[in-house]
């Protein structure tokens, strides 16, 4: 690793010299180091990962952007961890707190109802109609336009964990509404 790391800080050295080959490599062989640091750091604060491509990407901008701030004299690699870590940091706060709630284990734990006769398009328009805001928009993209959670979060503007939660929120507002019905 010794090794490496004095290859990437003579690379970093010639790319500030204007030798734009060294500084392509060194810019690749960096990717797997500032992939790890980030991965790291957004598991490490219970992060989802789906912030890890941007977080390479903005550390790679960084990189490019502050080379010239780089002390030759000192080591690279602690270098690049530290502006890693900066980015990533600035990408938690940007995104702010969020919790990432898996919904499938709780279908395991919901009882079992006796099953139901299919209800058509009509009868799920109606039991849509009685949930408002973000739930009524993230029910009617997954369940009348037959979107993906994902497809869902996408076309509102939302995180995919963000459409997961809104969903399970909305279809326990509508099991109560039909329990309540049934008594």
């Amino acid at each position: 690793m010794e090794d490496e790391e004095q290859q990437w800080a003579l690379w970093m050295q010639a790319a500030a010299e204007g030798d734009q080959r060294s500084y392509r490599r060194l810019l690749d062989a960096l990717v797997p180091l500032i992939t790890a640091v980030a991965r790291t750091c957004l598991a490490r604060n219970g992060r989802d990962l789906s912030e890890l491509d941007d977080v390479v990407q903005e550390s790679l901008l960084a990189i490019h952007l502050k080379r010239h701030l780089w002390d030759a004299s000192r080591p690279l690699v602690p270098w690049v961890r530290a502006l890693v870590v900066n980015k990533t940091i600035d990408s938690m706060r940007r995104r702010g707190r969020r919790i990432v709630v898996p919904i499938e284990p709780l279908a395991n734990m919901l009882p079992a109802d006796t099953p139901q006769p299919d209800m058509g398009r009509s009868d799920i328009e109606r039991l849509i109609g009685h949930v408002r805001g973000r739930q009524r928009l993230v029910l009617e993209a997954i369940a009348l336009k037959g979107q993906t959670v994902r497809e869902a979060a996408d076309s509102l503007g939302m995180s995919e964990g963000a459409a997961r939660v809104t969903l399970h929120r909305a279809i326990k507002a509508i099991a109560e509404l039909v329990r309540k019905a049934r008594t």
